[in-house]
C-alpha cells in the first residue's frame, strides 16, 4: 500500500471482512453501497475511528455482527448489539469529510478483529 491509497475496513455479519477502497467523494454513496442500506448511522468508536452501520438494521432483521460489536466494545463500553455490514473508517475532519484509515488503525483493527473473533485471514492455510 502507498500513501496514496485510501482504505476502509468492512466488517461483515458472517465474520468476514475485506478492505475497501475509499474514494474522495461520494463517500455517503460507497456506505449505501457497500453496507446495502438507505440510511446510515455513525457511531465514534474513538475520536479517531468511526464506525457506520445501517440505521435500520435491527428492524430490518439483519444478523448480529459479532465483529462489529466486539470490536466497538475494545474501544469503548459496550450499550448494544450491532447488526449487518460495517465499515469503519477514520475521523470527519473539520471539513465534514470523512477520512480513510491510516495504516497504523489499519493494521490494528484487522489484528483485534482476528484476535477477538478467532477469526481466520482470508486465504490462511491450515497446518497439516
Amino acid at each position: 500500500m502507498t500513501d496514496t491509497q485510501r482504505f476502509a475496513l468492512a466488517l461483515y455479519a458472517d465474520g468476514t471482512f475485506q478492505m475497501i477502497d475509499w474514494p474522495t467523494t461520494r463517500t455517503l454513496q460507497t456506505l449505501y453501497t457497500e453496507i446495502g442500506c438507505q440510511n446510515v448511522t455513525a457511531v465514534d468508536m474513538t475520536d479517531d475511528l468511526t464506525m457506520w452501520l445501517d440505521q435500520d438494521g435491527k428492524l430490518n432483521g439483519s444478523p448480529v455482527n459479532v465483529g462489529a460489536t466486539a470490536l466497538s466494545a475494545a474501544h469503548r463500553p459496550p450499550h448494544r448489539l450491532y447488526h449487518g455490514t460495517a465499515i469503519i473508517t477514520g475521523r470527519t475532519d473539520r471539513n465534514g469529510d470523512t477520512l480513510p484509515l491510516t495504516l497504523d488503525q489499519l493494521s490494528t483493527l484487522l489484528t483485534l478483529h482476528l484476535s477477538l473473533c478467532d477469526a481466520k485471514i482470508p486465504g490462511q492455510r491450515s497446518k497439516q
